[in-house]
C-alpha cells in the first residue's frame, strides 16, 4: 500500500505536496510540518465522510428552516454554566484545554458526576488506567452507576462502543492520544487530530451525544495540534492559573451558543474544584496596612464585573537600560504609559526599574486599566499610599487625556455595591451618569489632573 509525504499547516490544516514558507490558506509564516500519510486510506476516509454527511440532505430556503431552541444541561457548577452560556448544549462538541496538573481531569470528573443524573456517561481515557481514574473518582466522592469507563485510543473501537451503549454524554481524555488506524501517522499529529475530531463531531451531531474533549496545551498556552481543531468544535474553554496557587480560572474563548470571554473562578481543594462566588475576593489583597504602589480597578469579563488590585514597584536602576516587567498586562502598554507620565507629567522615570503585577494571576487586556496602572506607578515612585476604598477607571491617550470606557454604569454599580467610597474616571462619563450610588464620583480630564487631585486629598 503506497504512502506519501505531505505538508500540513498547523494553523488551518492546509495540505501541500511541498514545504511552503507562507500558508496560502491563512497567510501564516513557517507553519508547515511534514507528515507521512497513507494515500489510499486517506482518500477512502474522505469519501466515507463526504457521503455520510451529504446523505438525506436537501437544499432548503433559509426562511423555511425551523430553529429549535437548544437544550442546555446543568453541569452542577453555576460558574461553569455561565462560561458555557447557561449550561452545556445537548449534542455539542466541546474542547477543554489547560496545562498539565491544572485540574482538567478533576473538573471533568465532577461534571461527569452531575451529568450522570441525566443519562449514561461514557468516559474514554487514552492516558490513564482504570485504577487511576477510579482513585480520582473515590477522592472526589463520585459514585454513579451511570458512569462507564472505557480505556481505548482507537477511534474505531470507540465508535463501536458508542453504538452499543448509546450514551447521552461522552468524555474523551485526551484528543492527542486518539488515533485512526487507517492513517499511518502517529497519534497527536495533524492528520490524526483532524480525522479523529471529525469523527467525534459526526457522533455528536448525528447521534445527539454531548461530547467533551480534553486537549493538551503547548508551552505558548494554546491547544496542541492544528488550529483547525478549535475551528471544528462548538466551544473552546481554557483552564488557567498557576500550578502552585489554589484558584483556577475557567475562560471561554469560543462559544457558538453564547458570549465569549466569560470566566468562572474555582478553588482547587482536596475534595476537588470548588466554586468562588464572589470573584473580587480572589483578586483583592485584604491588608490592614495601606501600602504605596497599589490601585484598584474594575474590569469586565463577559457578564462579570471584577474588582482587581494592580501593584507597581519603582526602584533605582543599576543598569544602563532600566528593567520593565509586566505580569498580567501588556508590556508595550506599560511602556506607553511610562512615556506619557514622563512627557505629560514631568516624572523622571528613565532611571527607574518598574515592575507591574495584577494580583491573582489574572490578565487584563482592556484599556480601562490604564489609569490604575499610572496611579500605582506614581504612588510607588512618591512612596505615598492611596486610600484603599478608591477605584480608578479610565483609558489614557498619548496626549495624557482620560478617555471613555465601556460598561461604565455596570462597573460603577458593582464598585458601589462592594462598599468603595471614591471613583476617579472621565469627567464626561460622570456628566452622563444619572443613577444614584453611594460612592463619590470624581471627574478628571487628564492624567496630571488625576495625580494632583489624588495627592491633594
Amino acid at each position: 500500500m503506497s504512502s506519501n509525504t505531505v505538508f500540513f499547516c498547523k494553523e488551518c490544516g492546509y495540505e501541500s505536496a511541498k514545504w511552503l514558507g507562507k500558508c496560502p490558506g491563512c497567510n501564516n509564516w513557517n507553519s508547515f510540518v511534514e507528515e507521512r500519510v497513507n494515500k489510499k486510506n486517506s482518500s477512502k476516509t474522505n469519501l466515507r465522510y463526504s457521503t455520510s454527511f451529504s446523505k438525506n440532505n436537501i437544499v432548503k430556503k433559509l426562511n423555511d428552516i425551523i430553529v429549535k431552541k437548544e437544550v442546555r444541561l446543568d453541569t452542577g457548577f453555576e460558574e461553569l454554566n455561565r462560561v458555557f452560556g447557561g449550561g452545556i448544549v445537548e449534542g455539542s462538541l466541546n474542547l477543554i484545554g489547560g496545562e498539565p496538573g491544572i485540574g482538567k481531569s478533576t473538573l471533568i470528573m465532577q461534571v461527569c458526576s452531575n451529568l450522570s443524573h441525566n443519562g449514561i456517561v461514557l468516559y474514554v481515557s487514552g492516558e490513564e488506567s482504570e485504577t487511576q481514574v477510579k482513585l480520582r473518582a473515590d477522592r472526589l466522592k463520585v459514585k454513579s452507576d451511570n458512569i462507564l469507563f472505557f480505556n481505548e485510543t482507537n477511534i474505531d473501537s470507540i465508535e463501536q462502543k458508542v453504538e452499543e451503549i448509546s450514551p447521552k454524554f461522552c468524555i474523551v481524555d485526551s484528543i492527542q492520544t486518539m488515533y485512526d488506524e487507517q492513517i499511518s501517522s502517529t497519534p497527536g499529529s495533524i492528520s490524526q487530530v483532524k480525522e479523529v475530531t471529525a469523527r467525534l463531531m459526526y457522533l455528536a451531531k448525528h447521534k445527539n451525544i454531548t461530547t467533551i474533549v480534553i486537549g493538551h496545551v503547548t508551552k505558548d498556552g494554546v491547544i496542541a495540534g492544528p488550529r483547525i481543531l478549535e475551528h471544528m468544535v462548538d466551544t473552546v474553554i481554557y483552564i488557567e492559573g498557576e500550578r502552585f496557587l489554589s484558584h483556577r480560572i475557567v475562560r471561554g474563548v469560543k462559544n457558538r451558543f453564547g458570549s465569549t470571554n466569560e470566566i468562572g473562578v474555582f478553588d482547587m481543594k482536596d475534595e476537588g474544584m470548588v466554586e468562588v462566588k464572589n470573584l473580587s475576593d480572589v483578586f483583592l489583597t485584604k491588608s490592614e496596612q495601606n501600602l504605596p504602589g497599589t490601585a484598584i480597578v474594575a474590569t469586565v469579563e463577559g457578564t462579570s464585573t471584577i474588582l482587581m488590585e494592580v501593584q507597581a514597584l519603582t526602584t533605582h536602576s543599576y543598569y544602563n537600560i532600566p528593567r520593565r516587567v509586566a505580569n498580567g498586562i501588556d508590556l508595550n502598554r506599560l511602556n506607553m504609559l511610562i512615556a506619557v507620565l514622563e512627557k505629560r507629567c514631568n516624572f523622571n522615570l528613565s532611571m527607574q526599574d518598574i515592575y507591574v503585577n495584577v494580583i491573582g494571576g489574572m490578565r487584563i487586556d482592556e484599556p480601562a486599566v490604564d489609569l490604575s496602572i499610572a496611579i500605582a506607578i506614581i504612588s510607588s515612585y512618591k512612596n505615598i499610599p492611596i486610600d484603599q476604598k478608591t477605584v480608578f477607571l479610565g483609558e489614557i491617550g498619548l496626549t495624557g487625556e482620560i478617555r471613555n470606557i465601556t460598561n461604565f454604569e455596570k462597573r460603577v454599580k458593582e464598585i458601589s455595591k462592594l462598599g468603595y467610597k471614591t471613583i476617579y474616571t472621565n469627567k464626561r462619563q460622570i456628566d452622563n451618569f444619572k443613577d444614584k450610588i453611594d460612592a463619590k464620583l470624581v471627574g478628571i480630564s487628564s492624567i496630571d489632573e488625576a495625580i494632583s487631585k489624588v495627592y491633594s486629598n
